[in-house]
């Protein structure tokens, strides 16, 4: 079962708006066994739309269609499937009926009538309806294909997706399950894990297939596999992974959690052993914190963080010495272990991580060189850091740094 995944909108195109909502329909599609064919943006254009949903047709089984259903002269949409199934657009009154609910609970003012219109719906079509938003979501049929149309604002889109979309697809489909496990593996680069593993990589089942996923500073190999004996799935790729830790022992780190990211897997083991982390920043200016703060839950483990970007919030927020500050400068092991433990106090946690550095283009209030960071990690035992050279390119300092701390945490939470 395939499906293709068409975003509608000008600002896609012109890099005005990330394209988020893929992504998450690929992961909710992935989950029930539905694998995503192609990804395809178009312009607001009838000519471009129609060609998109031809070729889409040919190819998949399940279109996806976001944006475009707004309620201005733009969002031409509805407009277009009505002519791709040869149909009229016709009043629905349930979805009047909620968009006068929303204005009247949470707009006010007078309902226009441009949004009194997005009640108009192709007369083919399933009414999803949005709770959250005016417009609808639309499922029409097609000599066995099926064509839905969503909202492209995020946060409807995801809930349409969640619990209308994929149960009624879980019901129409009977799909096979899908597997990916994905090891954390950091000191080694791509040419030296794959000659590594080798001899084992080939002798994967051909249902298996093995994808490196190389970052900054580390390593993610996936094992996707797929079939509609689910346990089996299962214990095949465990088979796997066991022949294949041996190899990787010293650089293997845990799995990632399944939606892709070290942070979730140091969240799920700190709240498994009830400990707790505090996070104080300087070149990476709060972007270690909020990796773990966008995921719901945090609270449970994650006591709080600063961002003492410059040398006074140093001394007047963390306490640092300023004598340590002149002796060594703030881009030292001596500050950033300071960092550490003086946010493993204020915050009163179990573990703590700080980044001190120069990520550039300038040096700013210390002589280090350019893509240098001092990452210090403390707990109640004591404290320590490490040196690093990062390059001169500065999202490329500030990504690694990131990276390189929550290796530098997974390690010491593993210890403990």
């Amino acid at each position: 079962m395939q499906a293709e995944i068409i975003t509608i909108g000008d600002e896609l195109l012109i890099g005005q708006v990330i394209d988020t909502n893929s992504a998450f329909i690929a992961r909710q599609l992935n989950k029930i066994g539905i694998s995503v064919y192609q990804i395809t943006s178009v312009q607001d254009d009838k000519p471009h739309i129609l060609k998109a949903l031809r070729d889409a047709e040919n190819n998949v089984d399940i279109v996806i269609l976001t944006g475009g259903l707004g309620p201005t002269k733009d969002d031409i949409t509805k407009k277009t499937i009505a002519e791709y199934f040869n149909d009229t657009l016709v009043k629905d009154e349930s979805v009047l009926k909620n968009i006068e609910y929303l204005w009247r609970h949470y707009v006010g003012g007078s309902l226009l009538q441009a949004n009194k219109d997005q009640a108009l719906v192709p007369s083919k079509a399933q009414i999803l309806m949005n709770k959250l938003g005016t417009a609808p979501g639309m499922w029409l049929e097609k000599e066995g294909k099926v064509f839905i149309s969503l909202p492209g604002v995020p946060y409807e889109m995801n809930a349409l997706i969640e619990h209308q979309v994929v149960p009624k697809l879980k019901s129409t489909y009977n799909c096979p399950f899908i597997l990916h496990k994905t090891l954390l593996v950091y000191g080694l680069g791509e040419s030296a894990l794959a000659d590594r593993i080798e001899s084992w990589e080939d002798a994967l089942p051909k249902y298996i297939r093995l994808a490196y996923l190389p970052s900054l500073g580390k390593m993610r190999l996936r094992l996707s596999a797929k079939g509609f004996d689910e346990q089996q799935v299962k214990v095949d790729v465990q088979k796997e992974i066991d022949k294949v830790l041996p190899l990787i022992k010293d650089e293997f780190f845990g799995f990632e959690e399944e939606e892709g990211s070290e942070e979730l897997t140091i969240a799920k083991y700190l709240t498994k052993i009830g400990k707790t982390l505090s996070i104080a920043e300087s070149c990476t200016g709060g972007t270690i914190a909020e990796r773990f703060t966008a995921n719901s839950g945090a609270s449970a483990y994650f006591n709080g963080g600063v961002v003492t970007y410059s040398t006074a919030s140093k001394e007047n927020v963390l306490g640092v010495s300023k004598e340590d500050i002149k002796l060594y400068s703030v881009v030292s092991s001596q500050v950033a272990e300071s960092m550490a433990q003086n946010a493993l106090r204020l915050f009163q946690s179990d573990f703590a991580v700080a980044t001190t550095g120069n990520a550039g283009p300038t040096k700013g209030d210390s002589d280090a060189e350019v893509g240098t960071v001092f990452i210090g990690i403390a707990t109640k035992n004591g404290v320590y850091s490490e040196k690093f050279n990062f390059g001169n390119h500065r999202v490329k300092v500030i990504n690694r740094a990131v990276n390189k701390a929550l290796e530098m945490l997974l390690k010491e939470i593993f210890k403990n």
